[in-house]
């Protein structure tokens, strides 16, 4: 069997065991041993073997990773986000949909300061759906708006899928943060729209909220200080040059802690939940991370990625046909499969196939994970739908699937704008002078 059909296999095999929902880690890891010792000899696939978890895990950029989790989870118990919710309330909420704006644009900042998809919704959800649906708010619209929303905080920096794609593809992690800057106020806009849109054609999706006076709104404003002053700090601070995305994220994290304190919402109660959420979380990306790099050792041995790329090139088909495909499998990927399985199972040959037709390696990273976050919001198993399922027991499936389509419209919109106009990604990083961008 020629070894590129070996490794077309795997990579089959390796999909078919993720659909069927056995832990994607395992599922590369198994892959990845069994096919590098089919290819290779015992002895050197051993040696290999033995060293390539340390060597997954080792980087000193992955530093961050722990730190950035570190951050959100601290600034989640600081009770910061039902702050932003609030503040961002005061000024919006009795607009036409108003409430449903606010819980987007809140999980925009605190998407800001947390970097996880999951970890925003999961904690906007327990602070803006009750306020929704104590106003009346339809019930698929407050679950799906917050749901999209919380698909920001894959997006807008710092973000842990960026800095994975970084370190996998060996690109600068600060101008990605910057590629994704105006892709992820331009997600928030046009979610914000959707629903404007939405409460137009029907206002009883969303009664009108009390009015509340300026004397009000202000001091809801003072109360966002300190997520203001965190997202200043991190985003701030790497853009001017002030330290290096890894320092950004220790600065980040002592200021959540910090702030947490400053706040009386730090114990030692919940610094040991907060350490052992950190340490969970780091660990599964890590076990993951482990079984990808095995799992691309054996499919770069096989050398499908370079057939791969040979056989595209050969075929005459356009750059923008080859990209157009992808991104559909990435779409349909998203509906059995969580955003970070995407990326570890498919970025290696996802990225030397881009890259070997002329696209630019960070244009395609923000690109990327602005596409696999809508799997995250994609029946039948969007994640984060089932993330606002657990937090309200009387939402169902088909009302959240029902009231995501106006927000999956408004993410296709932004990748189309995305692919046809580069320099929404290119011109942040250009402007900030990261690279020869």
């Amino acid at each position: 069997m020629a070894t590129e059909w070996a490794g077309l296999i795997g990579f089959v095999v390796a999909l078919t065991l993720a659909l069927l929902r056995v832990p994607v880690a395992i599922a590369m890891a198994v892959v990845g041993i069994g096919g590098s010792l089919l290819l290779t000899d015992w002895m050197s696939a051993s040696y290999v073997m033995a060293s390539l978890p340390f060597e997954a895990i080792f980087p000193y950029g992955l530093s961050v990773v722990p730190l950035f989790i570190f951050m959100g989870v601290f600034a989640s118990h600081s009770g910061l986000s039902g702050n932003l919710f609030r503040g961002i309330t005061a000024f919006s909420g009795h607009r036409p949909g108003g409430l449903a704006a606010s819980s987007v644009g809140a999980s925009a900042v605190f998407g800001a300061i947390c970097g996880s998809s999951l970890a925003t919704c999961a904690t906007m959800g327990r602070v803006a759906l009750p306020e929704m649906q104590k106003r009346g708010y339809a019930k698929s619209l407050a679950g799906a708006s917050i749901a999209a929303g919380g698909t920001l905080g894959v997006l807008i920096p710092p973000s842990i899928l960026l800095v994975i794609y970084a370190l996998m593809t060996e690109q600068s992690i600060g101008a990605l943060f910057a590629g994704a800057m105006i892709p992820g106020i331009l997600a928030t806009i046009l979610y914000i729209a959707s629903i404007r849109l939405q409460v137009m054609r029907n206002p009883s999706l969303a009664p009108v909220s009390d009015y509340v006076p300026w004397s009000k709104r202000w001091g809801a404003l003072l109360q966002m200080w300190d997520a203001i002053v965190l997202i200043v700090l991190v985003i701030g601070g790497i853009y001017a040059g002030l330290f290096s995305p890894t320092e950004a994220a220790a600065v980040g994290a002592g200021g959540a802690l910090l702030f947490a304190g400053i706040r009386k919402k730090l114990s030692w109660a919940t610094l040991r939940a907060g350490i052992r959420e950190t340490a969970g979380m780091t660990g599964m990306i890590f076990l993951i991370l482990i079984g990808a790099t095995l799992f691309n050792f054996f499919i770069e041995t096989s050398g499908l990625t370079q057939t791969l790329v040979n056989w595209i090139t050969t075929q005459g088909y356009s750059p923008l046909a080859v990209l157009i495909t992808l991104l559909a499998f990435y779409i349909v990927l998203g509906c059995f499969m969580d955003s970070l399985s995407m990326i570890l199972l498919t970025v290696v040959p996802a990225f030397n196939v881009i890259t070997g037709v002329g696209y630019d390696p960070v244009w395609f990273g923000v690109l990327l994970v602005s596409v696999v976050e809508i799997g995250l919001i994609t029946p039948p198993i969007g994640m984060n739908l089932f993330i606002i399922q657990g937090v309200s027991s009387d939402m169902t499936i088909t009302t959240l699937s029902r009231g995501i389509l106006p927000f999956l419209a408004a993410d296709i919109v932004r990748v189309v704008l995305m692919v046809a106009i580069p320099g929404l990604i290119l011109w942040l990083p250009h402007l900030l002078g990261f690279g020869s961008y």
